[in-house]
């Protein structure tokens, strides 16, 4: 089963304090639709860009997707 990585991105110089304010709201989100979702994050992709994440199965991705409406995603590596 193939795992996809939704991604969120923030830019600025703030972006670190709010893409783990984000992954809050991520978790919070898992929780109350009871879902088993384990993987989510945050990157520092940059001293002004930073990701927040969570990895869903392929399967269960487009009702996820849609509610979150996350900025883009990728398949997820684990081997990283």
């Amino acid at each position: 089963m193939r795992k996809l990585k939704l991604i969120w991105d923030f830019h600025g110089p703030d972006a670190n304090k709010i893409a783990q304010h984000h992954e809050i709201h991520l978790k919070e989100y898992i929780k109350l639709e009871n879902l088993n979702i384990s993987i989510t994050g945050t990157e520092n992709l940059n001293a002004i860009h930073v990701i927040a994440f969570l990895v869903v199965d392929e399967d269960k991705m487009k009702p996820i997707r849609d509610a979150l409406k996350p900025h883009r995603g990728q398949v997820y590596n684990d081997m990283v």
